[in-house]
Formats: C-alpha cells, sequence, structure tokens
C-alpha cells in the first residue's frame, strides 16, 4: 500500500497508510466531519458508556432491573415515530453480512428487501476491511463494482436490494484515527465516512441513508445517535429526517426501554429488530454474579425460552404501537452442502422460526446466508400475501411484566458437553476473527 501515515491539520491525525481507492473515501473534507461530530460529541460518549460500568456494578450489588419511573409518561403516551420511506416499508427478508465485495454484490443480487451491510459483528474491524468496504459500498451505490474471481464475473442486477449500514457500537474504537489527541469512536468514524461519500446521493434517490444501530444499552445512547444525525443532516445539506435507523435491541436493559428508544429517535426511527444471540450473552454478562440466575445449555436456549419470548413479543407489541417497524432476529443456521439429511433438518428449522415470527405479526427477519433468502420470503408471503408489512396490526393482547422479560427458566440441562461445545465455538471464532474473518461458519451456525 502506498503513502505515508498522514498528519492532517486542523488536529486530526491519521495513523495508517492511503492508496488511491481508500483516499477517495477518507478524504480530508470527510476527516472534517469526522472531527466536528467527535468534537461535539465524543464527552457524551465517554458519559455514557460510564454509565455502562455504573449499571454493570449496581447489577453486581444484587440491583434487579425495570422500567424506568420517570419516563413513563413516554411509555403511556399517545406518539407515533415519523413514517417510514417508501423503500422501508418492505423488509420481509434482510440478508445480513460483510462488506468484501463478493458479498456486497451477491448480497444486493440475493432476492431480499434489503442488505444489511456490517462493519460490526461480522467484520472484523482492522483497517483495510474497514476502508475497503467502505470504498465497495460507495462503488456498488453507484453501480460501478464488478469483481472477477477465478474465471466467475460478479456483477449488480439491474434489481437490487435496499442498502442498510450497521456501524460499530458505542463501545469500539478507531485507533487509526485521532482527533485533537483522542482515539474517535469507530462508529461515528463508520456512520460519518459513510454519509459523507453517500448521504445525499441515496437522499436524492429516496434511499435514505439507511442504518442498523448496534448494542445500544438506553434512551440516552439512542438520544446521542439522534443528536449526530440532525447535526450530519445539516452539515451536509440533507432534509432533516432522512436519515433513519433500526435499533438492535441486543441488550437485556434495552429491552426495558423500547419506547423510550423510539421517541428519541422518532424523526429519525426505522423500527426495532430483535438481535437475538447478543441478547443470549447480554443476559449471561449482566447477571454473572447473580446466584439465582442460571442459562440451560446454549442449545437449548431458544426463541421459545420464556425470557426471549416475551422479549421478541414485547418487541413487536412496542413497535406496532408506535406505528414502527419490528424486525425478527437472526436465524440460527445456514445450509449443509453435502448432506442432504442435515440440510433438511436446518432449513426446516428456519421456516420453523421465520413462521413463528410472522404469524406472530414481525414485518420481516433476518438471514445470514443468500441460500436462505427464498425460504424466509416463502414464511413471510405466505402470512403476508401481497402485503409488504405488518405495521397495521396492533398485539395489545400480549401482557409482558418486567418478570416475564426476567424469566431464565429453563436452568438445565447444563452438561459438559455443552461448555467443551462452548469452548470449540470460541476457539474457532477467535481464530478466524483474528485473521481478519468475522463472518464464519461453525458447526453450521
Amino acid at each position: 500500500m502506498s503513502g505515508a501515515p498522514t498528519i492532517e491539520s486542523n488536529g486530526i491525525e491519521l495513523k495508517a497508510k492511503l492508496n488511491p481507492d481508500f483516499a477517495s473515501v477518507v478524504s480530508p473534507e470527510a476527516l472534517e466531519l469526522v472531527a466536528k461530530l467527535h468534537r461535539a460529541f465524543e464527552p457524551r460518549r465517554q458519559e455514557l458508556l460510564k454509565k455502562r460500568v455504573e449499571l454493570a456494578k449496581k447489577l453486581d450489588a444484587g440491583q434487579k432491573l425495570d422500567f424506568l419511573p420517570e419516563t413513563k409518561s413516554i411509555r403511556d403516551g399517545d406518539w407515533k415515530i415519523s413514517p417510514v420511506p417508501k423503500a422501508l416499508e418492505t423488509r420481509r427478508v434482510e440478508l445480513t453480512g460483510p462488506v468484501d465485495a463478493k458479498m456486497v454484490i451477491n448480497a444486493l443480487n440475493s432476492g431480499a428487501d434489503s442488505y444489511m451491510a456490517d462493519f460490526e459483528d461480522s467484520n472484523s474491524p482492522y483497517w483495510e476491511n474497514i476502508i475497503q468496504g467502505q470504498v465497495n459500498l460507495k462503488k456498488a451505490i453507484r453501480r460501478d463494482i464488478a469483481l472477477n474471481l477465478f474465471g466467475k464475473e460478479y456483477k449488480l442486477n439491474e434489481k437490487t436490494a435496499t442498502l442498510i449500514v450497521r456501524p460499530r457500537g458505542w463501545h469500539l474504537d478507531e485507533k487509526h484515527v485521532l482527533v485533537d489527541g483522542q482515539r474517535v469512536s469507530g462508529g461515528i468514524f463508520d456512520f460519518a465516512i459513510f454519509t459523507f461519500n453517500n448521504g445525499k446521493y441515496l437522499e436524492t434517490r429516496g434511499l435514505g441513508p439507511f442504518f442498523y444501530l448496534p448494542k445500544i444499552e438506553s434512551h440516552l445512547e439512542a438520544r446521542l445517535w439522534n443528536e449526530i444525525f440532525t447535526m450530519t443532516e445539516q452539515e451536509l445539506g440533507i432534509k432533516h429526517g432522512s436519515i433513519k435507523a433500526t435499533v438492535l435491541v441486543e441488550t437485556i436493559n434495552a429491552t426495558f426501554e423500547m419506547d423510550e428508544i423510539l421517541y428519541e429517535l422518532r424523526d429519525h426511527s426505522a423500527g426495532l429488530n430483535a438481535g437475538r444471540w447478543d441478547y443470549i450473552f447480554s443476559a449471561i454478562k449482566k447477571f454473572k454474579l447473580d446466584k439465582n440466575f442460571c442459562l440451560a445449555d446454549r442449545v437449548k436456549v431458544t426463541m421459545t425460552s420464556p425470557f426471549m419470548r416475551s422479549y421478541a413479543l414485547f418487541l413487536l407489541k412496542t413497535c406496532h404501537k408506535r406505528g414502527a417497524p419490528a424486525m425478527g432476529g437472526m436465524s440460527a443456521f445456514i445450509p449443509i452442502k453435502n448432506d442432504p439429511e442435515k440440510n433438511a433438518i436446518a432449513l426446516a428449522a428456519v421456516s420453523t422460526d421465520k413462521r413463528r415470527e410472522a404469524t406472530d405479526g414481525y414485518d420481516g427477519s433476518w438471514v445470514a446466508h443468500p441460500g436462505l433468502v427464498e425460504l424466509c420470503m416463502n414464511e413471510f408471503k405466505a402470512v403476508l400475501g401481497d402485503k409488504g408489512n405488518q405495521f397495521d396490526r396492533q398485539r395489545d393482547d400480549i401482557q409482558v411484566t418486567a418478570a416475564d422479560i426476567l424469566n431464565f427458566a429453563p436452568e438445565g440441562p447444563i452438561t459438559e458437553a455443552g461448555l467443551r461445545y462452548n469452548i470449540n465455538v470460541g476457539i474457532h471464532y477467535m481464530g478466524a476473527w483474528l485473521a481478519g474473518n468475522g463472518c464464519v461458519p461453525i458447526h453450521n451456525l
């Protein structure tokens, strides 16, 4: 890679090399937007990260999670989010995946309604991955992306999925970019670089820009994103409310603030998503010192486990009450090549999962493999027919309490085999992640 580490003016320091492609997205002007957002909002990000630590200490000391008394008026109020744009009215199937060129092309061509281009969990965040991903998305948006691998041509179809981008979470820094001597937020960096390069282009076409927000733990964290969106729209001359974001509810404390999260983002909201796997991890992390808390083996914790079922139904009810899309979580399985019997079992499990979400009233759901798009689409079409969503389906029959959200039964079985399985998965994943691949199939999951 050519070029040398660059010290930019105005307190911006770039500790990475830029080849011509990289320089086309990480321009001085784009970095100026990063710096403006950093200076305006970094102190608040640090305050909110401290609040996470403070809450963890309280939970470790025995405090229980509950709904916030100070925001009761929001939960009880009669309000709705701003209407979502036409491009986000139909999201029956969303395909998620990293931002390498092959995945970007295949995902946009997959037949899914939306493609969530991921700078977070499925992307190992080293510099080349992050910036090449930004280059790939900029080219794809302008239909200027193509690839030849081993003699096979990859190019975009005439009709492509709607693009939604997931930046990194609040807890992650971008170590290669410093402003006034401080590392910038990875999430702000991802968001600002993408929006600077593509925001106005997408807005004029009614395509956002659209985002997914990961690892949100409170309505105050959602408020911070909302203020960042508003400032960015002003800086770039984008109409207010054009930026839309779906929040992943993947921490158990966020479940108690879903109304408040939608309210804070009401001009920029595109609903909520049931972030299944991180949600389970969040429960374990939050209640690790609670002697009364215990979960069964990982394979036994499903979306029908009491606390997961309560969370999924409560998210659905909350979204539709507020006129917001309710998006189902990630399928637990991927197609299994060369084993028809196991593949049939896996696909049947995915069908059951997606059928339940569609029947419950969800507007769409996630899959992680292009081979599952048609299967998921068929399950939602079977329920929705020609409709693109179920926004009008109110679930006033659902009644969920704090106790329901915290009902962690079943507590067994807990087995040595389950522990060994978890260790095996952890080693496999960390090996792949450290090698630069954050999206890797392990044991057909």
